[in-house]
């Protein structure tokens, strides 16, 4: 059993997730509908997602007080980064509809009755409410900008007056907490295996009869978004070839995200890589838990081709002013996309709103992103999570040169 354990462990982790993705994809097409199987998946993510509130306070907390003002300019430019790419992202999928434009069936049967935003205004009073919520509801509920905020403001406190043992315990309990998450992520391939399971038990391919052109519409683009227009935004701030990083940020992070769709439990996976570059702690620490809210390339993608499908689907005619301006209202509002699975799609109704699309036939598109989300949803969080690690990554080589 030992040596078995050993050699678990000395396998690269990677080999470790490709193999329980063939093992999920094999025992749900032999031996479907084992409960057993489909709830290593939600231990997996559960685990993740409870652990990632407390590794970012004590990380950020950490880093704060016994860090110097080296980071300062390094951590405006990755927020640079990430606004800037998801334009980038928006446009983009401007682009692709206008050259694949595609159209939604809409039924009225099945208007789906959810909360969204009902003006830009509404996302950016919800991200200020946010920062201060207590910090105890923040960390029960994965509130990211409370988490973060709280945690700097401690860390600042504690800045002038800790004393060397009290710098000393907060590094050595965010140690402890790291090491805890590289327990989780060791188990990674278990809980994968459990995904793919209870995704292809549940979905099955009949999704891609109905909306396979929509489906391929958002791929298609998010690809492109991650191998063309992410790249060239590396290439221009590093001037080095940008493809071996983001292979290794796809490879490493984009996995898992595609798997637990889900920006914050991808946290310690990210924070773990990020580690692996040699990145400074201080900066990731903050970084990352800050994509997880703010960088949202994916969703930009997301919420403008589900408006533009809509747009066309009811005849409105959109002009390159007025897919500018989407562009510009779908870059803010991804930004205020949750960093839980389908944190998009809610927010389709705002976006619609600006071409006078009802909010009926907006749900109704929302509706469709949830049935599609199996796929739409997995590559959206995959190239969210991944261009975090990517543009922290960015922001400090770029510093370098």
């Amino acid at each position: 059993m030992n040596y078995i354990i050993e050699k678990y462990q000395q396998t690269n982790l990677v080999l470790k997730i490709i193999f329980g993705i063939i093992a999920g994809v094999v025992l749900a097409l032999v031996i479907p509908n084992i409960v057993g199987i489909s709830i290593l998946g939600k231990l997996f993510v559960g685990a993740l997602k409870a652990i990632a509130p407390i590794l970012v306070f004590v990380l950020v907390l950490s880093s704060i007080t016994q860090a110097g003002q080296k980071s300062d300019h390094r951590f405006r430019k990755v927020i640079f980064l990430y606004i800037i790419s998801t334009f980038f992202a928006a446009c983009a999928a401007v682009l692709t509809s206008f050259i694949f434009p595609q159209t939604l069936i809409f039924s009225f049967e099945n208007v789906i009755e959810q909360s969204a935003p009902a003006n830009i205004g509404d996302v950016i009073y919800n991200l200020i409410t946010n920062i201060i919520v207590n910090p105890i509801t923040s960390l029960t509920e994965g509130n990211y900008l409370g988490i973060l905020f709280w945690a700097a403001v401690a860390g600042i406190s504690l800045k002038g007056i800790a004393s060397d043992n009290t710098k000393t315990m907060l590094d050595e309990f965010a140690q402890g907490v790291s090491g805890v998450v590289k327990w989780i992520i060791n188990l990674a391939p278990f809980g994968i295996m459990g995904l793919v399971y209870e995704a292809i038990g549940s979905n099955g391919l009949e999704i891609f009869n109905t909306y396979g052109k929509i489906i391929f519409a958002l791929a298609g683009c998010m690809l492109f978004v991650c191998f063309v227009t992410n790249p060239l935004i590396v290439y221009l701030m590093t001037r080095k070839n940008p493809y071996p990083l983001v292979f290794q940020c796809l490879k490493e992070s984009g996995i898992t995200a595609f798997f637990t769709r889900s920006s914050a439990a991808n946290i310690p996976i990210n924070m773990s890589l990020c580690e692996k570059l040699g990145l400074d702690k201080n900066m990731y620490s903050v970084s990352i838990p800050l994509g997880a809210t703010i960088n949202m390339n994916g969703a930009a993608v997301t919420i403008t081709i589900m408006t533009l499908a809509a747009a066309n689907t009811l005849g409105i005619s959109i002009d390159f002013t007025m897919a500018l301006i989407l562009s510009t209202l779908a870059t803010f509002a991804a930004c205020g996309a949750s960093g839980v699975t389908g944190g998009s799609l809610l927010l389709i109704p705002l976006a619609c709103s600006l071409f006078g699309i009802s909010n009926d036939i907006a749900m109704q598109v929302v509706g469709v992103g949830f049935i599609i989300g199996v796929i739409q949803d997995s590559m959206e969080t995959a190239l969210n999570s991944s261009s975090d690690v990517l543009f922290t990554a960015t922001a400090e080589y770029s510093n370098k040169n």
